[in-house]
């Protein structure tokens, strides 16, 4: 096991992780490094939320503000939530199990504008009874929007299940089924 893993199991005890917090159309939007990349995002509506977020899951961490430079790595971060067709090209510290890996992986392959079942993408990792841990991964996945977990729903093609509720999922992907490139 990689120090990396065995240090983010421990609460990422001495790591250090930057973060900052900005505003984009559907709300507060904390942004956080490691030294390995970006290891949080999370949307939501009120910014002490997501910094207690940040501080369970990383609860051992040295948690620091961002500087300058890193405002500039939140710009991006909004910019590609306000139009997704931008891409986002920055190094990326996703921290899970080899399950949650899996489906976050099948939910990168999504296309914008697209939509998956749980029960698709359990097939697609090839456990096609998974569907519930599926839907736990997505639970679990520390980087909204980038691992578009927004873009998985029931069978039925009905929503279910955000971390930043219902209508900021519905928002993500009406903006995707309309991309446009104004930031």
């Amino acid at each position: 096991m990689n120090k990396w893993v065995t240090t983010y199991r421990a609460g990422s005890a001495k790591a250090e992780i930057h973060f900052a917090i900005g505003q984009c159309s559907i709300g507060s939007l904390l942004v956080a490094r490691s030294e390995r990349g970006i290891c949080a995002i999370f949307l939501g509506d009120n910014p002490e939320i997501l910094t207690r977020e940040l501080q369970d899951r990383f609860p051992k961490a040295n948690l620091m503000s961002g500087d300058a430079e890193f405002e500039r790595v939140v710009k991006q971060v909004i910019d590609f939530v306000e139009a997704p067709v931008l891409g986002l090209d920055l190094p990326l510290d996703a921290q899970g199990t080899p399950f949650q890996q899996r489906v976050w992986q099948a939910l990168r392959k999504i296309p914008a504008g697209s939509r998956a079942s749980y029960a698709e993408i359990a097939k697609q990792i090839g456990s096609p009874k998974a569907m519930r841990a599926v839907g736990q991964a997505c639970a679990a996945n520390p980087l909204a929007v980038v691992i578009p977990c927004h873009r998985a729903v029931r069978s039925d093609g009905s929503l279910s299940g955000y971390r930043g509720g219902i209508e900021r999922k519905r928002a993500l992907l009406d903006r995707e089924a309309r991309p446009t490139l104004k930031v």
